[in-house]
């Protein structure tokens, strides 16, 4: 079996805090402006078994509706506060939070 090459993925923090965006209304809930309520559920969470390609090209193809999502913000930290165990949220796989998450526990400072 052919396997395509692992690229780097630079994982960014993301701050805490944002406006609301496109001027949304304070009570409205940030997912009713998430791009992903129109497409295939499919494409962010894996099926079981799922062939490592397979799971890397149904991920950039998820990370690609992430990317044009105005609320791409919020839905990732929603993710990363719940935390979400499986799936791409926010354009970030769980692997790719578990890694944020690590980061932002070192950065805080032992009380």
């Amino acid at each position: 079996m052919l396997q395509t090459p692992r690229q780097s993925v630079q994982v960014v923090a993301v701050p805490a805090q944002r406006t609301p965006a496109g001027g949304r209304d304070q009570d409205t809930p940030w997912h009713t402006e998430a791009v992903c309520r129109r497409d295939e559920a499919g494409l962010f969470f894996a099926p079981s078994k799922e062939p490592t390609a397979a799971r890397l090209s149904r991920e950039d193809a998820a990370k690609r509706v992430c990317a044009r999502c105005p609320v791409m913000v919020e839905c990732r930290e929603h993710a990363l506060l719940q935390p979400e165990p499986y799936g791409v949220w926010g354009g970030l796989t769980a692997a790719e939070r578990r890694v944020v998450l690590a980061r932002r526990r070192r950065r805080v400072p032992a009380a």
